[in-house]
């Protein structure tokens, strides 16, 4: 069965666009206008990615993120033509795993949506072969992806789970910023790895006493991060 994709897309020709060469790789593909429209069409949880357009009619692109996000897991790439990195953090931190700036190839786009489906299938697979892994005073659930740290129940959101349990799966290992964006987000050289600091940064800001001095996550300077042991 094709894995299926929602296009929340209010531009019909950029819609239209994105639904063929998604099509032509073996997608099933739904497209909406606007973001109420989206925000009931993907919050069912019937989808397998989500592409997200931030400038939408109804309810903006950064709503409709917050929202799919407390309802679903499925993967979620914001589309956008801003340049501003305010804009692309914002997304980032409401939940979105990703985003693809306008104006771009679409067998680029195809191949980001391939890297991120396979990434969540991967991640889904590997959490059903441990329950638990635990690294110092951090446990994490890897069938119902539940942080905890020192017993206490910390909200992760998708991608900020999937750096974590990296890390962790390789404690005490260093990996650039790159390395990071390649293995996380499955792509190389196709994307921002400022991604990958704004996620850093949101995890510290989650698991640690001071995030500004760091015991779990820490910088290795001029190398990288690594979750201390």
């Amino acid at each position: 069965m094709a894995e299926r994709i929602l296009i929340i897309e209010d531009d019909r020709d950029i819609a239209a666009i994105e639904k063929d060469y998604l099509e032509l790789a073996g997608y099933s593909v739904t497209t909406v206008e606007d973001g109420r429209e989206g925000l009931e069409e993907g919050g069912g949880g019937s989808y397998d990615l989500i592409l997200l357009d931030v400038m939408l009619p109804f309810l903006d692109g950064f709503q409709v993120c917050r929202q799919l996000r407390s309802r679903i897991d499925t993967p979620i790439l914001m589309v956008t033509a801003k340049r501003e990195d305010i804009d692309k953090i914002r997304g980032l931190g409401l939940g979105a795993d990703d985003y693809i700036e306008k104006p771009f190839s679409p067998s680029v786009l195809v191949a980001r949506v391939r890297s991120h489906l396979a990434q969540y299938q991967r991640l889904k697979g590997r959490g059903a072969a441990r329950v638990e892994l635990r690294v110092r005073e951090v446990c994490l659930n890897t069938q119902t992806h539940r942080c905890f740290v020192s017993g206490r129940e910390v909200t992760l959101k998708n991608k900020e789970y999937e750096v974590l349990l990296f890390l962790m799966e390789n404690a005490d290992r260093v990996f650039t910023k790159e390395e990071l964006y390649e293995k996380i987000w499955g792509l190389d050289a196709m994307g921002d790895s400022a991604t990958v600091a704004v996620h850093i940064n949101r995890l510290r800001e989650k698991l640690e006493e001071d995030p500004s001095h760091p015991k779990y996550i820490q910088t290795v300077w001029g190398a990288g991060y690594r979750f201390g042991v």
